[in-house]
C-alpha cells in the first residue's frame, strides 16, 4: 500500500520520515516555496530542523499526486481539517483516510472522524493517536500508539501497514474513546502547565492530573467511549507525558499563563479551543467539570491562576 501524508509539521514529517524507512512516502506542503526547501535541503528546517529527510521520502506542493496513495494520513491540526476534506473530496473520497489530530471542533463538537463522516460519508477512516512528540518519532525513537478504528479487518490491515521499526501500533475498534482521549488530555495538559508556572508546585499538578484524568473519563463514558480505551495510551498514556514535558505546545500554554507571559500565537494549541468546545459539550450533557471551566476562564482572561485554585479547592468535600 502507497502512503501520503498531509501536512508537512514537525509531527506529519516525522511520520513521513519513520514510514519512509519501509519504503517510499509522500509528504504535501501547503506552499510550494516549503516543499521546495524540504527537498532541495533535506530537512524540514522550519518544523523540525535538525532530521534529515529520507531519499525515499519526496516533499511536494502537488496535492492531487499525494492524495493519490492509497493510504493518506491527516497530520493537519484539528480545527483545519474539515476545510481541507470539502477543498479536496474527489481527491480523498476513495482513498483511505486516518486521521492524525487531537480535538474537537470549535462549531459542531465533532472529532476528527465524526468530522470526516460529515464531510466524505462512507469513506474509509481510521485514528492514529496516543503519547507521542514529533522528534522523538523522527530521531527513531520507540513510540507506541493507538490505532482507533472500527473497522476491524481495515484497522488490522491500517496496524500492518502503519508500523515502522520505532512506531508500535496498539489496535481498537473505540474509536470514540480515542478521539476524546487525544483531546480531552490537552485541557487537562493546560490546566497542569498553568499550575507549575504559577510556581504550585509537582503536588498541585499531580492532584489536577489526576482530578483531569476523572473529567476525561465523566465525559467519555457518557458518550460511550470504553473504560480501558481511556486508561490506554490514547488517554492515561497521552495524559502522561502531555502534563509533564515542555515539548508540548499545551503544556507550554499553560506555562505561559501561569507566569503572566505572552504566548507565541502563531504555535498552534489545539487545546486551546477543545477546552472551549468541550465547556460548551459539558454544558448541554450537564456535566460537572470544573477543570475545564477554569481553562476556559483563564483563557479568556476572566479568572486569575489565584481564583481558579481558590474555586477548585473551595468545592464540597466528597469521597474520590
Amino acid at each position: 500500500m502507497s502512503i501520503g501524508i498531509i501536512g508537512s509539521g514537525a509531527f506529519g514529517t516525522a511520520l513521513a520520515i519513520s514510514l519512509s524507512h519501509n519504503g517510499p512516502v509522500d509528504l504535501w506542503a501547503r506552499s510550494d516555496e516549503h516543499a521546495q526547501a524540504m527537498q532541495a535541503d533535506r530537512e524540514n528546517k522550519a518544523r523540525l530542523p535538525g532530521v534529515t529527510l529520507p531519499d525515499t521520502l519526496t516533499a511536494m506542493s502537488d496535492f492531487d499526486r499525494v492524495a493519490s496513495n492509497d493510504i493518506l494520513l491527516l497530520a493537519i491540526p484539528m480545527q483545519q481539517i474539515r476545510s481541507v476534506l470539502v477543498a479536496h473530496p474527489a481527491a480523498l473520497s476513495e482513498r483511505t483516510l486516518v486521521a492524525c489530530c487531537k480535538g474537537i471542533e470549535l462549531n459542531t463538537g465533532l472529532g476528527p472522524i465524526e468530522v470526516i463522516s460529515s464531510v466524505l460519508p462512507g469513506v474509509r477512516k481510521a485514528l492514529l493517536t496516543g503519547p507521542s512528540f514529533a522528534h522523538d518519532i523522527a530521531r527513531g525513537l520507540p513510540t507506541a500508539l493507538t490505532l482507533a478504528c472500527d473497522d476491524p479487518d481495515l484497522g488490522r490491515s491500517l496496524q500492518h501497514d502503519l508500523t515502522t521499526a520505532n512506531l508500535r501500533l496498539y489496535r481498537t475498534v473505540d474509536v470514540i474513546g480515542a478521539e476524546l482521549g487525544g483531546a480531552l488530555k490537552n485541557v487537562v495538559a493546560i490546566a497542569c502547565g498553568a499550575v507549575i508556572g504559577a510556581g504550585l508546585g509537582d503536588s498541585a499538578r499531580a492532584a489536577l492530573m489526576t482530578r483531569g484524568y476523572a473529567e476525561m473519563q465523566r465525559m467519555a463514558l457518557a458518550l460511550g467511549a470504553q473504560p480501558e480505551t481511556m486508561a490506554g495510551l490514547s488517554g492515561l498514556g497521552d495524559l502522561t507525558l502531555t502534563c509533564t514535558s515542555e515539548h508540548s505546545r499545551n503544556y507550554r500554554l499553560g506555562l505561559s499563563l501561569g507566569r503572566g507571559e505572552r504566548f507565541d500565537p502563531s504555535v498552534t494549541v489545539e487545546g486551546a479551543a477543545t477546552a472551549h468546545a468541550v465547556a460548551e459539550k459539558a454544558g448541554k450533557m450537564a456535566l460537572d467539570m470544573p477543570i475545564t471551566r477554569s481553562v476556559v476562564a483563564l483563557l479568556d482572561n476572566e479568572l486569575t491562576i489565584a481564583g481558579a485554585m481558590a474555586e477548585l479547592l473551595a468545592r464540597p468535600l466528597k469521597e474520590e
